[in-house]
């Protein structure tokens, strides 16, 4: 992951990782992912740097805010090339929202918006998540989870990973 930060493309590539393209960190409860994944950003260049967010407190306000809230996941800020770079801690852990009785699937529709704006505008995201590919395909669809293999770099634990808390 560290050679991934660091932007070293040609090592990246001998592991099959492509540096224009995000992460998803998948494993077991407890393994480290979010604590690596905000270590991880002190390694990044500036430009490449990234904001951590729970899938979970995004869900929330989308429950009280609709969907302004989604806003500065889906929207480039004005004089911007392309969106803020995001890490979505804890992908699968929140649950369809309603606000005002208009259902959502929060981080399925971001992560449509963000796919687009990757191919258009090079915007890159992560994730973290205890689903497997399978679970992530149950719960958001195959439509999502194509287009995850799209824009991410899989890094997995070991399902037997131990908790390291």
């Amino acid at each position: 992951m560290i050679i991934y930060a660091i932007r070293d493309e040609l090592t990246a590539s001998q592991m099959n990782m492509n540096i224009n393209k995000g992460i998803i960190l998948s494993g077991p409860v407890g393994c480290g992912k979010t604590s690596l994944m905000f270590i991880l950003n002190y390694f990044f260049q500036n430009s490449f740097n990234y904001k951590m967010k729970p899938c979970r407190d995004i869900a929330f306000e989308f429950a009280s805010k609709g969907y302004e809230a989604l806003n500065p996941f889906i929207k480039k800020e004005s004089k911007q090339t392309r969106m803020n770079t995001y890490c979505f801690d804890d992908l699968g852990t929140e649950k369809q929202i309603k606000h005002f009785g208009n259902e959502c699937n929060v981080m399925a529709e971001i992560l449509l918006t963000r796919y687009d704006s990757f191919i258009h505008d090079k915007t890159m995201t992560h994730v973290t998540t205890n689903l497997s590919a399978s679970e992530l395909e149950a719960f958001y669809g195959d439509r999502v989870r194509s287009r995850m293999r799209q824009i991410f770099n899989l890094i997995a634990f070991d399902k037997d990973s131990i908790d390291k808390r």
